[in-house]
Formats: C-alpha cells, structure tokens, sequence
C-alpha cells in the first residue's frame, strides 16, 4: 500500500496519522525513511509506516516541537467538559496526588493505601483532564462498583464493557480481560485510561490494554505497586512513573482506622510434628537430588515437571503437599480461632485463609457464611451486604476479598494462612482500615511453630505497615 501523499499550504509535505487496529499510522513519509519520528517503523507487510498506538503522544510532542505539519485523523474524541457534582473537598493527600500527577504531563502512578479514596482522587483527574475516560478494573465486581461511584459523581451516562455489557460511552468502565481484547477497536476513543489495581497490568496480554490505546493522559492507581516478578518496573512505559506515594503508617490516625498487629503461635502435636517432619524430608531430599535450587526464579516449575517424570519425583510432591497442609491448616489454629471469635463477640470478624477447603472446614465449624472464587457474584453481593448491615458478623474468604472489596465496617482480621507476598499481606491489611468513627482495627496473624510457615511471615511483613523497611 503506497503512502498518501498530502501537502501544508505552502506545498511542504504533511504527514497524516491515523488509528489501526492497535497501531498508530503515518503517512506521508519517504518509503523506508521514517525522519526521526520515535517509536516509528516501517511496516514490511504493507508497506506502511507504524508504532503501537501508545507512541501516539510521544509522535504528537515530536511533531510539534519541530513544527511539522500534520493531519490528526488518529484521535476519536473531542475534549469533555466533565464536572464533578458532588461538592466534596479533597483530602491533602488527594489534593497533593491529583497536583503531582498533572505536573507530570497527566502520566505516572499514585500508590495510596485501600480506603484513603482513590476513586475520588480519580475523579479529580478525570474532571481535570476534561476527556473521554476509560476507567480499567480486574474483577466484574469492582467495575460495578465504579460505575455506580461514576454514576453518581458526573451528569452522563456511564458505559460498561464486561459481565455480558457492551455500550461504550465517553465515560466508561471496564475490565482488564475486556479492555485487551477490544483496545484494537477502542483504543482512539479515550484521551485518559485509569487503571485501577494497575500492578494487574504488566504482561503480554493486560499489557495490551496500554499499548494498543493512543490516551495521551494515564493514571495508574494501587496501594502496592512492587511485584514479585519485578514486572512492576514495566508501569513506566505503560502508564508513567510513581509521582506520588503515601504509606498506611503516614495516614493512619486521621485517614485510615488506627490499628494493632498480633502475631499469634500455635504448635504441632507429636504425631503431627513427625508427619510434617518426615514429609518435609522426602520433599527436600528430591529437591536436593534433582539440583533444584528454590530460591532461583522458575524453580517451582522445573520442580513440577521433574516431579511427573518419576515415581519418586509424584512422591516429592505430594509429601509437599502434606507438609504444607500439615503448616497451613494446622487444627490448633482453628482451637484458636474459636478463642478470637469469643473474644471479639460482637465486632465485625474477617477470616482469611490460603485454601478454600480450609474457608470450608471454618464454615461447618462455625456456621459463618463464606466467599470463594466458586461464590456466585449475587451470593457475594448479597454476603457483604449483610456483612456490612451487621445481619453477619463473621465472613470467611480464601484469596478473593483480598482487594476490590468496600467493607468500612470490618475491624477484625483473622489471617491463618497465607503466601509469602507481601502485597497480599498488606491488601487483607487494608481489608479493614477504612475509616468508620472512632474504630481502632486489630490483625492477627497466626502462625505454626518450627514450620517454613515462620519464614513466610518474616517474608510477607517486609512492609512499613508491619514496622519493616
């Protein structure tokens, strides 16, 4: 396909961009010369000059700086007068990340932690950039969430693209699954993407929802940016840089519930103690055998697949398996569960745990109601909102309510077993720091003694929250 061949006024040449498919377009360049344009190449197949549509602001700045005339045929949208309609003043922290943001050209990430009001903050940013939005979510739940917060705060019409909805409005909410897969044909039609959660965001498919969208404007919102991966680091080219940061520790008091961490121990019985010991012994003794070193990256996977190749390597793993269990769901935690639940008659009580049988054992023992990823969203809905009315005043969850969740009046977490991340660790945290009056929110962390359990919780509490670096 040959270039268009378009000219300014004076008969100099004038570029010509456009959208396609994910991909900025240019034409009106030299074949095989792209002039110095960034992120420009060209495009062997069709013969045409392109970059993945995120260079669009990049190619825009670059253009006019060096005033060369072009034809901007790549945006699909004008600029929005949004207001705001509820008068509500923002907090400092608000005021002050909404400032850092826009003095960084309306690019980067703020880090807030959960209840300090990123969603209003967001607002701001949308009111201030005055362009057609697109607010980016992982669960179905939170995009609901957002779109009724939209719905209120601005006089339009919200769109929602996810959960069997696709109306696409200049205001619209949506998922991370949904937005990589239709930014090919949305991305020119929103001037400012927010990405909420975004530590979601880095990789080669939820990437795509930033790379293959042109919005010249980004916010990136989370309370724990770092990954384990270190795939954080890509948040700079997909989003911009942290322009502002604020730690629970430094909001705590007057923005966020004040709170005490306890960490509590329980023991193994005898027979318990030999079962764990002697499993951990065949599991490490295959580790050893093998040279698997599990502190390398990729060790658990060369881990499981050596142990399918050999009769050896089914009995490593399941002797992982016991040993874990034996850790995680050791049955003194529950006898101690039995004494907090008793302790705290009366409070709001959220109980997480790394496994959905053990969620399921607490349910029969205590007959409390339980969230699961096998929860169906109305059964969810209607179990926080019991939860929040005080009808219930224990909920127990695996790994779903660790983000995402508006449960103000929540003051007690119960946490019996875990992973090592941090951020998990900081999220079931900010389960239940939400201001509501004067409440003080207690976390209590147990723990099974001389088990690898104790070195994950020395690992996940790495965070200032916890009194670590």
């Amino acid at each position: 396909m040959s270039q268009a061949a378009t000219t300014s006024l004076d008969g100099s040449p004038k570029l010509r961009l456009s959208f396609e498919a994910g991909t900025l377009l240019v034409e009106g360049l030299p074949e095989g010369d792209a002039q110095g344009l960034p992120g420009i190449q060209f495009d062997f197949r069709t013969r045409q000059f392109r970059a993945e549509a995120i260079w669009y602001r990049t190619v825009v700045e670059h253009l006019r700086q060096h005033r060369i005339p072009y034809t901007d045929d790549a945006r699909g949208y004008d600029p929005v007068p949004w207001s705001i309609r509820i008068d509500k003043e923002p907090f400092p922290h608000q005021a002050e990340g909404l400032k850092s943001w826009w003095e960084s050209g309306g690019r980067g990430v703020v880090v807030l932690p959960t209840g300090t009001g990123k969603t209003h903050l967001a607002n701001l940013a949308i009111e201030k950039a005055r362009r057609p939005t697109l607010i980016i979510t992982p669960t179905i739940d939170l995009m609901n969430q957002w779109y009724d917060e939209l719905a209120l705060s601005f006089a339009t019409e919200v769109g929602l693209l996810g959960g069997g909805s696709y109306d696409i409005r200049p205001l619209t909410v949506t998922t991370y699954d949904s937005a990589y897969i239709n930014m090919e044909r949305l991305g020119n039609r929103f001037g400012l993407i927010v990405f909420d959660e975004c530590h979601h965001l880095p990789g080669p498919t939820y990437g795509l929802a930033a790379l293959c969208a042109i919005a010249p404007f980004r916010l990136g919102l989370t309370a724990t940016p770092e990954r384990a991966d270190n795939a954080h680091t890509q948040l700079d080219a997909l989003i911009g840089p942290i322009v502002y940061r604020r730690e629970i520790t430094q909001l705590r008091g007057r923005f966020l519930a004040d709170y005490r961490v306890e960490t509590l121990y329980v023991n193994l019985t005898d027979e318990e103690r030999f079962r764990y010991e002697r499993a951990r012994e065949v599991y490490r003794g295959f580790l050893q055998d093998s040279g698997i070193d599990m502190r390398r990256p990729n060790a658990w996977s060369q881990f499981l697949v050596l142990a399918h190749r050999s009769p050896e390597g089914r009995q490593a793993y399941l002797a992982y398996r016991e040993q874990r269990a034996l850790a995680l769901a050791a049955p003194a935690k529950l006898n101690l569960l039995a004494r907090l639940l008793d302790r705290h008659n009366g409070d709001r009580i959220l109980i997480f745990t790394h496994d959905n049988a053990t969620v399921y054992k607490i349910a029969r023992q205590f007959l409390v109601p339980v969230i699961t990823h096998q929860t169906k969203t109305k059964e969810r809905r209607e179990v926080l909102l019991r939860f929040n009315a005080g009808t219930y005043s224990i909920v127990a969850t695996s790994r779903v309510l660790n983000e995402g969740v508006n449960v103000p009046e929540a003051n007690v977490a119960v946490i019996l077993s875990g992973s090592g991340s941090v951020r998990e660790h900081v999220q079931r945290l900010g389960r239940i720091l939400r201001k509501s009056g004067d409440k003080e929110a207690q976390l209590y962390e147990v723990i099974t003694r001389g088990t690898v359990e104790e070195f994950t919780s020395n690992r996940r509490r790495q965070h200032s929250a916890y009194g670590g670096e």
